[in-house]
C-alpha cells in the first residue's frame, strides 16, 4: 500500500463495510451544514425579495396622518391638503384616504353577525391613488373622478378581501350598512401598507353622502423625489398645517420593510450559530465513534502494522476516513439545505438566491436568480475543517497501536 490511490481505497473500503455506522457519522455535518445554508439562503432570499419589492414600489413614498387637534372631532386634514403637498418642489405625486368607521360590511345576509363583530376596514380613496401608490389592479377598474363628482355607489375591494368574499372574478355586490355598492375592481395586495389588502374603498364623496363622514382626510401619501425623501418628508408638516392646529407624524415606508430585514438578519445570526454548534457536536461524535472504530478494528489494524504498514500509513488511513465522513457530510447537507432554501422561497414567493459559485458545477441557473458569495463552499468547508479535527485523535490513536497490543484488544 505504497500509493495515495491505494490508502485512499482501503479508508473508502473501511467505510461502506458499515453503511449504517457511516451515515450515523455523516448526521453531524449534515444538521450543521444544512443549518447554516437555510439560515443564510432564507435570509437573503427575503432580502433578494425586499429588494425587488423596494425597486417595484419605490423607497420615496411617504405616508402623513393627521395625529392631533385642538377640537373634539377626530383628527383630519383640511379638504385642500393634496393641493398645498402637491406645491412643494420635491414632490411628484399625492393622494388622500380616510378611514371610515362603524360601517358594517356584508357580501351577503347570512354573514351579518360575523362581519358585525369583525368589521372590515372601510377606506376612501381619490382617482390618484393607483398612480401615487405604484399598485396594480388584478381586475376591473379604479375609481375614476366620475365616482367622485356623482357620489356612486362603487367600491374597489383588496385582494385579501376579494379572495375572502370570492370576488376575484366579475363585478359584484357589497352592502355598507344595508346600501348595496357594486365591486368594480380588485387591487393587488401591497406590502409597503397592508391595511389595503383586506379594505372595501369608496369614493370620498360617496362616503359622505351616505354616511356623513365628511371630505377632510385623515392620511395622504406622498410620492417625492427619489433625491429628496428626507428632505420631503421634514417639509410635509409644514406644507400640511399651515399655521393650524394639525399635528402630523410622517413615516417613510419603505423604512418598515427594511427594519424587518434587519430583524431577519439577526435571526439569521442566530440559526447560523446553532448550525455551527450542530458541526461542533458532530465533530464529537465523529471523534467518539473513530476512536471506538480503532478499537473494534484493533485485529486489522495489528495485521497490517505486523505486514510492515508504517504509522503514518494507520494514521492516514483513518484521517481520510474522517475527512471522507466531513466532506459528504457537508455536501449532503449543502444539497439540503440549498433544497430548504428553494422551497421555503417558492412557498413564500420570494426570489430565491443561490450560490454563483454553483455554476462551477455546470448548473445552468435561471436568469432572475440572484448569487451570494461562496455560502455553499464555506458551507463545505466548514465541515471538513471540524473533521480534520476531529479525526486527528483516533489516527494517532491508531499509529500508536502495537501489534502485540491489538491481540488483547481485539
Amino acid at each position: 500500500m505504497r500509493s495515495v490511490r491505494d490508502l485512499v481505497g482501503v479508508a473508502v473500503a473501511g467505510l461502506t463495510a458499515r453503511w449504517s455506522r457511516t451515515l450515523l457519522i455523516m448526521l453531524g455535518p449534515i444538521i450543521g451544514v444544512s443549518a447554516i445554508v437555510a439560515a443564510v439562503g432564507l435570509t437573503e432570499s427575503a432580502k433578494g425579495d425586499l429588494q425587488e419589492t423596494l425597486a417595484a414600489l419605490g423607497d420615496n413614498l411617504i405616508r402623513g396622518e393627521a395625529a392631533a387637534s385642538f377640537s373634539a372631532d377626530a383628527p383630519a386634514f383640511t379638504e385642500d391638503v393634496v393641493e398645498r403637498i402637491n406645491r412643494l418642489a420635491t414632490v411628484e405625486g399625492s393622494t388622500a384616504t380616510k378611514a371610515v368607521s362603524g360601517i358594517i360590511t356584508t357580501p351577503y345576509e347570512a354573514a351579518r353577525s360575523y362581519y358585525t363583530a369583525f368589521p372590515t376596514p372601510v377606506v376612501t380613496a381619490d382617482e390618484h391613488f393607483l398612480d401615487v401608490m405604484q399598485v396594480e389592479l388584478v381586475s376591473g377598474r379604479w375609481l375614476n373622478s366620475f365616482d367622485q363628482d356623482t357620489a356612486a355607489r362603487t367600491a374597489v375591494v383588496g385582494i385579501g378581501l376579494a379572495d375572502e368574499f370570492g370576488f376575484r372574478e366579475g363585478n359584484r355586490t357589497i352592502k355598507l350598512n344595508d346600501l348595496d355598492y357594486g365591486v368594480v375592481g380588485v387591487v393587488e395586495r401591497y406590502p409597503l401598507d397592508p391595511v389595503f389588502d383586506n379594505a372595501v374603498i369608496i369614493p370620498a364623496s360617496t362616503a359622505d353622502a351616505d354616511f356623513d363622514v365628511g371630505l377632510e382626510p385623515d392620511t395622504v401619501y406622498v410620492r417625492s423625489d427619489p433625491a429628496f425623501t428626507l428632505e420631503t418628508e421634514a417639509a410635509l408638516p409644514v406644507a400640511i398645517n399651515l399655521g393650524g392646529d394639525i399635528e402630523t407624524s410622517t413615516t417613510v415606508l419603505s423604512d418598515a420593510l427594511e427594519a424587518e430585514a434587519a430583524a431577519d438578519s439577526t435571526l439569521q445570526i442566530i440559526v447560523a450559530a446553532m448550525g455551527l454548534l450542530a458541526l461542533i457536536v458532530g465533530g464529537v461524535g465523529i471523534a467518539n465513534v473513530m476512536s471506538i472504530s480503532v478499537i473494534q478494528r484493533s485485529a486489522e489494524i495489528g495485521i497490517r502494522r505486523a505486514l510492515g504498514h508504517g504509522r503514518s500509513l494507520i494514521a492516514w488511513q483513518f484521517l481520510i476516513e474522517s475527512v471522507a465522513v466531513g466532506l459528504l457530510g457537508g455536501l449532503a447537507g449543502a444539497l439540503v439545505g440549498v433544497g430548504i432554501v428553494v422551497y421555503a422561497s417558492r412557498i413564500a414567493g420570494w426570489v430565491f438566491v443561490l450560490s454563483p459559485e454553483l455554476d462551477l458545477f455546470g448548473i445552468q441557473l435561471p436568469s432572475h436568480y440572484v448569487g451570494v458569495p461562496t455560502l455553499y463552499l464555506i458551507g463545505v468547508g466548514a465541515a471538513l475543517l471540524t473533521s480534520v479535527f476531529a479525526g486527528l485523535y483516533p489516527s494517532v490513536k491508531a499509529a500508536r497501536l502495537e501489534p502485540l497490543e491489538t491481540l488483547r484488544l481485539g
